[in-house]
């Protein structure tokens, strides 16, 4: 098979193309062809300003094209002209599109309605908001089956419950009959490529699919697109800033840069033998592991950890939390009314010192956010306690609650929902000291200016959010969090929506703050990289339970809970370095201890209460006898 690793150079128009390998006897079928695509926005002096410029590549039928690059360079402009769903204020000023032979560009309304769906078809990164809340699964999955198909009702139904059979969607006749609300995150994914792949696209836009999901439902998400896609024999454009996903799961890759391709090529080639600068700045943004830091992860490391002297107070406590939800009841027993109680975290227990990072991972759902809300006073716990420096602050009163918000803060995930768009940079940063009576206006306006200097945005006080790029808003976030000097700081998932670069900055800039002033760090985060990169201590959770704990080093290196051998082998890593190159590899993992019956599983003890009987509780064990800190959860009397 011919194949192209060209770099494209901003001053010519043309790619130098280099061609390897050995020709196949089978041609490829041509399906998209793009050329010299590019796109603008209305100035309001009438003109335009090109933001996508002159971009040409070639997809055949039942090939995979990968689409990287920062925010802002043009990757998700790009999927939505090949739907004809540009926004209003942008607009085509120049280049040719042509599918399966025809001209794309200009094609009439009613000619769009045929493509889209049928011809093109696209799954957006957040599948809530591309499903009607107020209707059912199965009046969704149907409807384009029975209008633009013309495939009768019963027979749409029964098309619509194999689809969700094949993207492994548990109880698909009862999935039809329930509303998206009533899903996780990885099963609206699932639910959204059924609803794509129904319609037997000959082209896949995957929009960030993936960037909101676990480890593990990521890595399901991505087999199944790519099983679907391949069995139908559908091409598939990936729009994604993972550079191991893009290495593992497609065949070519195209580089964006501020609008214009830089690089394109097979995917394994580009990505293991970058030639454009730009490429290998992306690359060298991978997350990549850094020496710990804390006490206890430093001891633990320590071959004469005995004899060390003893660590200091934690800053915060968890003291065997209990989380538990009302939720309405299902069933005959919804006649009745009343609520059931949920029990979304069992008994938990961690803490964290001065300086230290853990981090807490697991799937949607495992309680990792519900546990921040409780330590923010959010949520009032089922049981257990929280103590700041010692001393509880829980049902204390209000006097002690508001003392301990200002000692703990939180940055989000989306600053740009957290953050008021009405409100300056400046006065953003200040708010949260208005309640600080022992400081003065001029110590509050000397706080916000060493905050913002301290993320680099000394310059940008006057500024809105919606003129910040989402670093710089992210930015804003943890100045807001460090002005008022806190003890603890939670970031829940302060990167994921970030691409490589930026992300390396944010990180790079919240470890050189934590060394400075000494905060402790909860870090939330399904991304591993990022958990590798600058936690000390790692706390596993699998709905509701920690199953495993331990240093970083432990955790990543000698895993013994499957769910925490799971999570690790399920993202493939992209390693490696400029002069002997980058390739994708899976994770290895020593064997396993104990058998998986010696471990503590979540599901066997819901099952148990089901029937009546008492719910397993799992045991914290050593994995190593006297090695304290890593212990995994293993079944009472194992």
């Amino acid at each position: 098979m011919m194949t192209r690793h060209s770099v494209i150079m901003t001053s010519s128009a043309s790619a130098q193309a280099h061609t390897s390998g050995p020709a196949v006897s089978q041609p490829k079928q041509l399906l998209l062809s793009v050329r010299d695509l590019t796109l603008g926005f209305r100035t309001p002096d009438g003109g335009a300003k090109p933001v996508v410029q002159r971009v040409s590549f070639d997809l055949d039928a039942g090939q995979s094209l990968a689409v990287v690059g920062e925010s802002g360079s043009g990757k998700t402009l790009i999927g939505k002209t090949l739907l004809g769903l540009l926004p209003d204020a942008a607009q085509i000023m120049g280049g040719s599109v042509r599918f399966a032979g025809q001209p794309l560009l200009e094609q009439t309304p009613a000619q769009w309605r045929t493509t889209r769906g049928i011809g093109i078809g696209m799954v957006f990164q957040e599948p809530m908001v591309s499903l009607n809340p107020a209707f059912r699964i199965g009046e969704q999955l149907t409807e384009a089956l029975v209008r633009r198909r013309g495939v009768p009702r019963a027979q749409a139904w029964a098309q619509a419950v194999a689809m969700l059979e094949r993207v492994r969607v548990r109880d698909p006749q009862g999935c039809m009959k329930r509303y998206p609300h009533e899903f996780s995150g990885g099963m609206r994914q699932r639910i959204m490529l059924a609803a794509v792949m129904l319609l037997r696209p000959k082209l896949l836009i995957a929009d960030e699919p993936t960037t909101a999901l676990d480890c593990v439902v990521q890595k399901e998400v991505l087999d199944l697109m790519t099983e679907l896609t391949r069995e139908e024999g559908t091409a598939l454009i990936f729009i994604s800033h993972n550079l191991a996903l893009v290495a593992a799961y497609t065949e070519q890759v195209l580089v964006m840069r501020a609008g214009v391709a830089v690089e394109t090529g097979p995917a394994a080639q580009v990505l293991s033998r970058p030639s454009h600068d730009y490429t290998l700045a992306l690359l060298d943004a991978l997350p990549r592991r850094l020496p710990a830091v804390s006490p206890e992860a430093s001891e633990a490391s320590d071959a004469s950890a005995a004899s060390a002297a003893p660590l200091p107070a934690p800053v915060l406590e968890v003291r065997d939390v209990v989380i538990d939800y009302q939720a309405a009841r299902s069933g005959m027993a919804a006649w009745f009314g009343g609520k059931r109680s949920v029990r979304a975290v069992h008994r938990t227990s961690f803490s964290l010192r001065a300086g230290e990072t853990l981090a807490i991972v697991g799937e949607s759902g495992s309680g990792k956010t519900s546990l921040t809300k409780v330590v923010l006073g959010l949520v009032e716990p089922a049981g257990g306690d929280v103590l700041l420096n010692g001393e509880r602050f829980l049902g204390t009163g209000a006097k002690q609650l508001q003392a301990a918000r200002r000692a703990i803060q939180i940055v989000f995930q989306d600053p740009y929902s957290s953050l008021d768009p009405r409100m300056r940079v400046g006065a953003l940063v200040a708010e949260g000291l208005r309640a600080d009576r022992a400081l003065s206006a001029a110590q509050r306006t000397e706080r916000v200016s060493t905050a913002l200097a301290d993320v680099g945005l000394a310059d940008h006080a006057r500024r809105f959010v919606h003129e910040l790029s989402g670093g710089q808003r992210q930015r804003v976030a943890i100045a807001r969090a460090l002005a008022s000097r806190p003890a603890v700081i939670i970031a829940d998932e302060p990167v994921s929506a970030l691409d490589v670069t930026v992300q390396k900055q944010v990180l790079d800039m919240l470890v050189s703050l934590q060394a400075r002033y000494g905060f402790a760090c909860l870090l939330i985060s399904h991304d591993l990289g990022v958990v590798e990169q600058i936690a000390d201590r790692v706390l596993v959770m699998l709905r509701g339970h920690v199953v495993e704990e331990g240093t970083r080093d432990a955790v990543f290196d000698d895993p013994c809970h499957p769910y925490t051998r799971r999570l690790l082998q399920a993202v493939p890593e992209l390693r490696g370095n400029r002069v002997d190159g980058f390739k994708v590899l899976s994770r290895e993992v020593p064997a396993q201890r104990l058998g998986d019956a010696a471990y503590f599983n979540p599901d066997h003890a819901q099952q148990d209460a089901q029937q009546g009987g008492q719910p397993a509780v799992p045991h914290l064990a050593e994995v190593v006898q006297g090695a304290a800190g890593h212990r995994v959860a293993l079944q009472a009397g194992a």
